[in-house]
């Protein structure tokens, strides 16, 4: 088998529902597996994927154990000769993977490969791309300087080696992540995908960005920034910072107060609710099941017209490709009044973000 997806869940049943409908799409013509951890979700996550998708393997764990148990019981059973740590609440373009499975081989002594990521409002997530947080470079991110915690020295459009990436997507080859150890799990959530990727260089490979992909990561929905986010995403950098500069006492210290004061500077983010006046479906069927869910004015067009302000475009994945849905929205997001949802295929309900730091916004298509 060439793909193994992993894909560690929890409490978002509809985000993941999106998100297996966009693998499934980009693992048509590939050997691939689909793999859901569900870390005890109360929702109905676990319900959804056997109703909804057979052909994916469903691991229920009965605790929550965290981010890096959950992906590592989740490698643990994958048969591919690469794996993909995916976020749930992420859309992949139907050749996310062929692209990237290409270009991995194509490298020298190839260890992490990421891609570009994008909020719900198509703006890039410079997380996409990071540098090794050594203690000056945190400490300069901590005191309002965060360029060189990013990547900066490659494009969000480019190819190129880059130290770090984001645990919402990590292609590699099975056998890199198992010589490496797979995810520390002393991190419970935050932290580790730092951790891995510092592993693989220690290791003697390469990590490498290629930027001619992209996909949809929501970011706020499965891991909410409030106050227990803040705790424990600088406690995970003081284990970071433990196992690998223990010698370097002195940035060390500095850090690690920065951290508590950052800490407890820290606010929660307010949500703000979108002002949308009109909704715009883009769609090549009416969608009349839809049309009695909305108070403002409503309609549907296979093509997208000269935006008015204050429009939602709902984007149709039963007609439309996720690939188009995807640059359809990094195109049109420099018009900040416009708003986006996503239509899933044979669903209903629609799902979107309009910010990378808070809650996605989900509308159910249902009658009570």
């Amino acid at each position: 088998m060439k793909l193994s997806v992993v894909i560690l869940n929890y409490n978002v049943r509809y985000f993941l529902e999106l998100c297996l409908k966009s693998v499934e799409a980009a693992i048509s013509d590939l050997d691939a597996e689909i793999i859901v951890v569900d870390n005890n979700s109360p929702d109905d996550s676990c319900q959804m994927v056997k109703a909804q998708f057979p052909g994916v393997i469903l691991i229920e764990n009965k605790n929550n154990d965290g981010f890096s148990k959950g992906n590592n019981l989740g490698v643990a059973h994958a048969k591919g000769e690469y794996i993909c740590i995916l976020n749930p609440d992420t859309v992949v373009s139907e050749d996310t993977f062929s692209k990237l499975l290409q270009f991995i081989k194509q490298q020298e002594n190839p260890g992490i490969v990421g891609c570009r990521l994008i909020d719900g409002t198509g703006h890039f997530l410079p997380e996409s791309k990071r540098n090794i947080p050594k203690p000056s470079v945190a400490l300069k991110k901590l005191l309002g300087n965060p360029y060189d915690y990013y990547a900066n020295q490659v494009d969000e459009f480019g190819i190129g080696e880059v130290p770090v990436f984001v645990g919402a997507f990590m292609l590699m080859e099975k056998s890199v992540y198992n010589e490496v150890g797979g995810f520390d799990e002393d991190y419970f959530m935050y932290g580790e995908d730092v951790d891995i990727s510092y592993k693989v260089l220690k290791a003697g490979y390469k990590n490498y960005y290629n930027g001619a992909t992209s996909i949809i990561h929501y970011k706020g929905e499965s891991t909410l920034k409030d106050v227990k986010y803040a705790k424990r995403f600088y406690g995970a950098m003081q284990i970071f910072y433990k196992k690998h500069f223990k010698s370097n006492w002195f940035f060390n210290t500095i850090v690690w107060f920065g951290i508590k004061a950052a800490y407890l500077l820290r606010s929660e983010p307010k949500q703000q609710a979108k002002r949308v006046d009109a909704y715009l479906v883009l769609s090549k069927r009416s969608c009349d099941f839809i049309k009695p869910f909305f108070e403002k004015p409503i309609e549907v067009v296979s093509e997208l017209p000269e935006l008015k302000p204050y429009t939602e475009i709902i984007f149709d994945a039963h007609t439309f490709s996720y690939k188009s849905i995807i640059e359809l929205i990094d195109n049109y997001k420099t018009q900040r009044t416009i708003s986006f949802k996503i239509l899933p295929n044979n669903a209903h309900f629609m799902v979107g973000s309009n910010s990378s730091k808070s809650r996605g916004e989900i509308v159910l298509f249902e009658k009570n």
